[in-house]
């Protein structure tokens, strides 16, 4: 004997709406659909049915496309914002098939041509509530690896040792205020990364983040560039211009190699971080700005105020709350991870399918001292992936240099003499062997790597006498 289903156990039934100026029509798919189980509403046209789903969250829409006053495709449009959570299906006679089309191509999920049999209305319907369900689950399965990744992950960061663990808990922390941070590490390390992270996971990251590489601007622009100029402040100077710091206001400046930034700005930038307001260059008024400021060094700025070459109030300004990169080196346990982090990005930009790293290669990868951190590591793993032949990487995709480079030959036995112009040849005759010898005769793989044209490594082949 079958129990009788409660209330509270019975599945809920799915809502739907029919929308047609046909009573006919109407009242044969509420029948039908009601005895397939569905809770049906109807609408005689478009105007009536923005109304009802302003009131209603309908799982399922099945919409004419001809009607008056307000047709299907002006319905769609139009309500398009509220209909997130439904299914919308057009029907249409023989000649709207290309307006269907185009509703399909706006966002609905398919169409139905007039006349139908009632099966054709109901298979698409189960067609819908089966994609409806793997949407669910994928929306599920997508969140549990969100959660098992976010140990892991800070922006564009991933990472699983301990130093870096504290790195995160601190950047997240610190990204929900505007307490000015000042981000050391090594060249390489990710301090763009961290500051990308910081500002994207803070109530500033609707407005703009504005990198500033203050050693890669020549001291002359610096200012102008930082500050802004007004009309006419020097030669050249033909409009007014916003500074970095104006493009930044509401949301945060990344003042990158800031140990670089000359002494008389160093002056300037403290005013700005204590008064919060900046001067255009040629201009006799200070504006009002609110940008974070978030600033980041390879040099050890302490010893830097030691020197006289950075100012003592401004490093008290910027080291508010100090964030510490560590070397590659230093956290080997993160190289397994970052690997198979690069490997899936390039898989998808070089259109290549590698499922990891052969134990034999990570060892030399383990092993490496890593003096350019995680972007030297970035790079070695995409040449790897251009290299390979296979699905795994091995380590003859990897640079010999990883070894420790006991396969290098002596300097002095490679060259023969003082020459310039023979050891060029020698060392360019050299390094085609190697490429080629390493892509296994691919000449478009080996310019690649050596960064010249093919044409220029066929000539040069040619001329060194080189048939591999």
């Amino acid at each position: 004997m079958h129990k009788k289903l409660s209330k509270e156990t019975m599945p809920a039934q799915k809502r739907l709406l029919v929308i047609d100026d046909e009573e006919n029509m109407r009242h044969m798919l509420s029948s039908m659909l009601k005895n397939d189980g569905y809770r049906v509403d109807t609408a005689s046209n478009g105007s009536e049915a923005l109304d009802m789903v302003d009131q209603t969250l309908y799982d399922f829409i099945l919409c004419d496309l001809r009607m008056p006053d307000m047709s299907g495709m002006e319905f769609f449009e139009t309500a398009r914002d509220k209909l997130w959570a439904s299914t919308v299906i057009m029907m249409s006679a023989y000649g709207s098939i290309d307006t269907a089309v185009e509703a399909v191509k706006k966002g609905a999920y398919d169409f139905i041509s007039k006349p139908f049999k009632i099966d054709e209305v109901l298979l698409t319907l189960k067609k819908a509530e089966e994609r409806e369900s793997l949407k669910r689950e994928n929306r599920w399965l997508k969140e549990r690896i969100r959660k098992i990744q976010d140990d892991y992950h800070f922006g564009n960061m991933v990472a699983k040792s301990k130093t870096m663990e504290e790195v995160f808990k601190t950047a997240e922390k610190v990204a929900q205020y505007d307490t000015t941070v000042l981000i050391y590490g090594a060249s390489g390390t990710g301090k763009e990364l961290v500051a990308k992270g910081i500002h994207f996971s803070s109530p500033r990251a609707k407005n703009s983040l504005v990198p500033v590489n203050c050693g890669g601007i020549p001291e002359t622009l610096l200012e102008s560039e930082l500050f802004g100029y007004r009309k006419g402040a020097f030669t050249g100077a033909d409009n007014n211009k916003k500074g970095l710091f104006e493009e930044a206001n509401g949301g945060t400046i990344f003042l990158d190699e800031i140990g670089e930034l000359p002494l008389s700005l160093q002056v300037k930038l403290l005013r700005v971080l204590q008064e919060n307001e900046i001067r255009a260059v040629g201009d006799s008024k200070t504006k009002k700005i609110d940008a974070r400021v978030i600033a980041a060094t390879s040099k050890h700025l302490e010893h830097e105020v030691n020197n006289g070459t950075f100012r003592e109030d401004l490093f008290f300004r910027l080291n508010v709350m100090p964030i510490q990169l560590p070397p590659l080196k230093d956290r080997t346990e993160d190289i397994p991870m970052l690997s198979q982090h690069f490997i899936d990005r390039f898989n998808i930009g070089l259109d290549k399918n590698i499922k990891g790293v052969a134990p034999a290669a990570m060892s030399l990868l383990l092993k490496h001292p890593w003096p350019g951190n995680v972007r030297e590591l970035e790079n070695v793993i995409e040449r790897a992936v251009i290299l390979a032949e296979g699905p795994i990487l091995i380590p003859e995709n990897f640079p010999m240099e990883l070894d420790g480079g006991s396969k290098a030959e002596n300097m002095d036995d490679l060259f023969d003499g003082y020459s310039l112009k023979i050891n060029q040849k020698i060392l360019e005759k050299r390094l085609i062997t190697k490429a080629l010898t390493e892509t296994k005769g691919n000449r478009t793989k080996a310019a690649a790597i050596l960064e010249i044209s093919h044409p220029s490594l066929l000539s040069k082949m040619k001329a060194y006498g080189i048939d591999l």
